[in-house]
């Protein structure tokens, strides 16, 4: 059996560079030259969709979105997130969690999908350092511009990586391990 992979494009394009996912993801999507089993899709700021769509069973999840970690803007990080689970926390702190699900940020889509038992066992981030995410103004900055091509072509390596990974079968939980890696400092 094949292995599947969902690279998913997190944030708002009304935001600045805060469209730096939706943008690779719309990138790619046009270029159409990834492999069978990749699904390429654009999320907005809305995490219940990334949860519907896990819901399919994938074998690795590729977030594309902007993080802020302090470097220089454009630059890029491939993260490896931990996932809280759900079960340890307080019925207060689920409560609030699970009060208001409509613009979940990607951990918490992530964490409500491991508590589904959808969340695929291998995820991964492909962060870029944002220069402004604050204005509401379409368009990315010269920096995050030139970053969402290398975007594009360091997802084509991972999925290549990802598609070729032995794994556990979809829908098991992860080993998460919460490292960085930095791929691009420029």
């Amino acid at each position: 059996m094949s292995r599947r992979v969902l690279v998913v494009g997190v944030g708002n394009l009304l935001r600045r560079d805060d469209g730096f996912g939706p943008e690779v993801a719309r990138r790619l999507d046009e270029s159409a030259d990834l492999p069978a089993g990749v699904r390429v899709i654009e999320t907005g700021i809305g995490g219940v969709a990334l949860v519907q769509e896990l819901m399919d069973r994938y074998d690795a999840v590729l977030i594309l979105d902007t993080v802020r970690r302090g470097g220089a803007p454009g630059t890029l990080y491939l993260l490896e997130p931990e996932i809280p689970d759900l079960q340890a926390w307080t019925d207060a702190e689920r409560h609030t969690f699970l009060a208001d699900l409509h613009q979940v940020e990607p951990s918490g889509a992530l964490t409500l999908a491991a508590a589904l038992g959808v969340l695929p066992p291998t995820i991964r981030i492909l962060g870029c350092e944002p220069a402004d995410c604050d204005e509401a103004e379409i368009g990315l900055t010269p920096a995050v511009a030139r970053a969402a091509g290398l975007a594009c072509e360091r997802v084509r390596r991972l999925v290549g990586e990802l598609m070729s990974e032995p794994g556990a079968e979809a829908g098991t939980s992860p080993a998460p391990t919460g490292r960085v890696r930095l791929m691009v400092d420029h």
